[in-house]
């Protein structure tokens, strides 16, 4: 006779085998997910947290000073975007560790790159900035990693919205308009807080492909870089209507 009060789980009539082998698989992918979630957002903030530390360093000791004043700005302006095209189209033929060392490499001479704004900005104002930033970078992430909605409709409009507003900024450095540069800011904010809820969806959703694969471990290192840009570009835009002006 069975005895209906057993703990232990159940092989014959009237057990689930396959119920608990579906909620076992499901719990397993759970735990991975977060795994791989908590992964991007370690090497993200660590990256953010790397440059601001370059950036700072790099304008105190006056070195930056030096760099701006000489035709040497423009490679470090440009420095960046060099690390994030050979990441990009080089990830097939990287391996994991060199993705990794170039995206600590990015990390670094973005710093440098972004060490500007303290010539610009007061430090308090630049600091508030950044700590806004972060609390709308959060619950904009957690939004597109909760929501049952799919955001992949939107991705297409924030990708021309985006494409729109560097076309914008070209044209504006020949016309130096203060309300095209106000309205590109504006933009700019919403692009790139659009595109954090977006990403976030689109990296958890690619997990169900990745899960176990060897490139895994490449695909942390570029989402992180993904979440990177959307949180330095919404900084930088923000910071052109809360900075204040030295």
């Amino acid at each position: 006779m069975a005895n209906w009060n057993d703990p232990q789980p159940r092989t014959g009539f009237g057990a689930s085998p396959s119920l608990s082998g579906v909620n076992s698989r499901s719990e397993v992918f759970d735990a991975g997910l977060r795994r791989y979630m908590l992964s991007i957002y370690n090497y993200m903030a660590s990256g953010v947290l790397l440059s601001g530390i370059v950036a700072l360093l790099f304008a105190s000791s006056g070195a930056a000073a030096a760099v701006f004043g000489t035709p040497l700005r423009w490679l470090v302006a440009l420095a960046p975007l060099a690390f994030v095209m050979v990441m990009s189209f080089g990830i097939n033929r990287l391996s994991t560790t060199a993705v990794r060392g170039l995206f600590w490499a990015f990390s670094v001479v973005m710093g440098m790159s972004l060490s500007s704004i303290f010539f610009v900005y007061t430090g308090p104002s630049i600091a508030a900035t950044f700590f806004a930033t972060a609390g709308a970078f959060a619950g904009l992430s957690l939004f597109g990693y909760t929501t049952q909605k799919s955001l992949s409709g939107m991705g297409t409009f924030l990708i021309m919205g985006l494409v729109g507003i560097l076309i914008a900024s070209l044209v504006n450095i020949f016309l130096q308009s203060p309300g095209l540069a106000w309205g590109i800011s504006f933009l700019g904010v919403l692009i790139f807080a659009g595109l954090t809820a977006y990403d976030t969806q689109r990296l958890k959703d690619q997990y169900a492909y990745l899960a176990g694969t060897d490139f895994a471990g490449k695909a942390v290192v570029m989402g992180a870089l993904t979440l990177y840009l959307d949180f330095i570009n919404m900084f930088t835009f923000l910071l052109q209507f809360m900075g204040d002006r030295r």
